[in-house]
């Protein structure tokens, strides 16, 4: 037997439940809204624009534009590498429109990020750098800068994907990358992903061009990272071994006769004379399956393991050479910093 009593539903009940569901609509986007808001009030005055270049126009030199984030009162400014560039001529525009100069402490092309102190700036208005680890795949972000030269702009989204990994300007791999949905556009470049708490959860770093709520912040601990390696020495430590290679498929019958597992490795093309990597005895053509105990299935893998605390330390090595496992011994140096 069916029963149609669900269906009935009487003239006063359907007009209540007609006359609360904006009210409710409304609340949640009010929410949203507020949010939003109070960041955008609280950490807006904090977000500068970042300006390249001669302050008269000269063809010989372009000049450049993109977004930073003040994070400390007396003017340590973070911002993207690739906006600062090598130009020797940096200004910073805030909100209320007082432009004043500013000098490069330290960049890592490595991570796309820069350091910057605003010359002469006390007490200035400034966001705290959160812990990116906390962030969860959904969670509400908020994004400050200023695209094609529209200052203040702000754009919200969510966090559409976390521990993303995108190729830096130097060729290197960028790990724990943020990847989000709020509109960002070129001069968002180096402004910050922030968070309901209006804390920096991101740089804001890259797009996709021809991609539609495709965009990357780096990582507000990568971030930290970087900035206590500046300030304590004027750039990022890292391990230097000398040499150049690629990503190469190890041949099954050269894994099975050597007893591993690796099926791809980093084949080494080029050998820096004198370097580490040369005095170790290593050749051009020889394959790393293993740097200090970790797998190594490209070139990726070994850069990654050439962290600072592995320079100075003689490390365990494990290549291929003519389809055969050799044991070597090397002795990462640190690596010149970037000029």
């Amino acid at each position: 037997m069916l029963d149609f009593t669900s269906d009935i539903v009487d003239d006063a009940s359907s007009s209540r439940t007609t006359a609360s569901a904006p009210a409710d609509d409304r609340a949640l986007l009010d929410a949203y809204s507020n949010a939003v808001i109070d960041v955008t009030d609280r950490v807006g005055p904090a977000v500068v624009r970042v300006e390249t270049g001669p302050k008269v126009p000269d063809r010989r030199e372009r000049s450049g534009l993109g977004s930073g984030i003040v994070i400390s009162p007396d003017g340590l400014v973070l911002t993207n590498s690739h906006v600062v560039g090598t130009s020797k001529e940096i200004r910073l525009r805030d909100v209320e429109g007082h432009v004043g100069d500013a000098q490069v402490l330290g960049v890592d092309p490595d991570t796309d990020l820069a350091l910057l102190r605003a010359n002469g700036a006390r007490h200035l208005p400034y966001a705290a750098l959160g812990n990116s680890k906390t962030l969860r795949r959904g969670q509400l972000v908020i994004a400050i800068g200023n695209p094609l030269g529209f200052e203040s702009t702000v754009t919200a989204g969510v966090v559409s994907a976390l521990g993303r990994s995108i190729r830096s300007v130097s060729g290197r791999t960028i790990e724990d990358v943020i990847q989000t949905d709020a509109a960002l556009n070129p001069g968002n470049s180096g402004g910050p992903l922030l968070s309901s708490n209006a804390e920096v959860i991101g740089i804001n770093t890259a797009i996709i061009n021809g991609a539609q709520g495709i965009c990357f912040a780096v990582a507000s601990n990568t971030a930290q990272f970087v900035l206590s390696e500046i300030i304590r020495h004027g750039y990022v430590r890292r391990a230097y071994i000398g040499v150049a290679g690629q990503t190469a498929p190890v041949p099954r019958r050269h894994a099975v006769l050597a007893g591993i597992e690796n099926k791809m490795g980093a084949l080494l093309a080029q050998i820096e004379p004198d370097g580490p990597a040369a005095k170790a005895g290593l050749l051009p053509g020889d394959v790393v399956i293993k740097l200090d105990g970790v797998d190594i299935n490209g070139v990726d893998d070994l850069i990654r393991v050439l962290d600072r605390d592995r320079i100075g330390r003689r490390l365990a090595m494990d290549v291929l050479r003519l389809g055969r496992l050799r044991a070597i011994d090397i002795d990462p140096i640190e690596r010149k910093p970037a000029r």
